[in-house]
């Protein structure tokens, strides 16, 4: 199942020209910097922006072709902008109501119960949006945009005006759509934290074209993109939670290069969770160390090495098959005489568990 998008727009000062194929589940993240055309091509594919020679197609639904242009209103989609744009005269409730009323009995997917549960907003049903905090305005028009059973989600930097406690906040109810919902997901953000914790699947955005597309856990370990050769590289794992070790409090995650060790978290034995490692936190040794207070310590080999600078390089590692980027001096990688092929221990500083 696949969404395929191709839009060529000019403006006076701007060019959009995308030819893309990404998975029709999961969320799909548009990243890149400031005025790349992530929120232009959002609008294009929700129809706001009219390509006269554009190809949409949403999991063999077609809505734009050459002699096809469904129109934004019949377009079965949800679209979450920066700003919530409630109504300030209806509650939260009518609210939720208001664009339901345009979605037949038959086509409702989403259960406006369903929708009020997954984003927690029981309580706030009687209150106008005048009372609520923003983080609670963004999870009301969140559920606004669910209660119309979309075929895709849109999503444009529905984060961006939160304070960071705001956005800890509203992150659990991203991820339970995420778990619970089969509906796909376009989200623009410009924020690699967001990115690292929300998306399965990134699209990387450049001057108004795609440069590079694919799962988020390959992409951010390919040495030939940015993503790879900033200070703030990092690995992205997929790992599920094995047992608990209540004498130390610690919690174990096994994933095919072994096992994770980290601070206890109160999850269900076989949760699937995603952990996120920096780069500049791997180390690599030729011998497995005993003597020291790293636990996280994983057989592994050099898969690519690149340069970081004048000073540094960022070796990709694979354990189990697994990526994972390490960042370390020139001299270092000298000294252990790194190259392709040779086997390493990857040791692991810090480790933070993201959901």
């Amino acid at each position: 199942m696949t969404i395929q998008a191709r839009f060529e727009l000019h403006k006076k000062d701007f060019s959009l020209n995308v030819d893309l194929h990404i998975p029709a589940r999961g969320v799909t993240a548009l990243f890149g910097p400031s005025g790349c055309g992530k929120t232009t091509l959002l609008r294009a594919i929700a129809g706001l922006e009219h390509c006269p020679q554009g190809f949409l197609q949403i999991d063999g639904m077609c809505w734009q072709k050459e002699t096809l242009f469904v129109p934004p209103h019949q377009r079965p989609l949800g679209y979450v902008f920066q700003e919530t744009s409630l109504f300030p005269h209806l509650n939260v409730r009518q609210n939720l109501e208001y664009g339901l009323k345009r979605v037949p009995v038959a086509e409702r997917r989403v259960p406006l119960d369903k929708a009020i549960e997954l984003l927690g907003i029981a309580p706030l049903l009687a209150r106008k949006p005048h009372k609520l905090s923003g983080g609670e305005r963004q999870r009301v028009a969140i559920a606004r945009a669910l209660a119309v059973s979309p075929r895709l989600m849109l999503m444009d930097e529905p984060l961006a005006a939160l304070d960071l406690a705001r956005k800890q906040e509203i992150f659990p109810y991203l991820e339970s759509l995420h778990r619970e919902l089969d509906i796909p997901v376009i989200y623009v953000s410009h924020s690699p934290d967001e990115v690292a914790r929300l998306a399965d699947h990134l699209v990387l955005m450049e001057a108004g074209g795609v440069s590079a597309s694919g799962p988020i856990a390959d992409m951010l370990t390919r040495l030939d993109l940015p993503l790879a050769q900033g200070g703030d590289a990092e690995t992205l794992i997929e790992a599920t939670v094995s047992e608990h070790d209540e004498a130390y409090k610690l919690t174990y995650l096994d994933f095919p290069g072994g096992r994770f060790t980290v601070a206890y978290k109160d999850l269900p034995v076989r949760t699937k969770v995603r952990l996120r490692i920096i780069a500049r936190d791997v180390s690599i040794t030729l011998e497995h160390q005993s003597n020291t207070s790293i636990l996280n310590i994983f057989p592994a080999t050099v898969d690519k090495i690149a340069p970081a600078g004048s000073a540094q390089v960022t070796v990709r590692l694979l354990a189990g098959n697994v990526p994972i980027l390490s960042r370390i001096t020139r001299k270092s990688a000298a000294l252990l005489d790194l190259t392709p092929g040779k086997a390493v221990y990857a040791q692991a500083k810090s480790v933070a568990l993201l959901a």
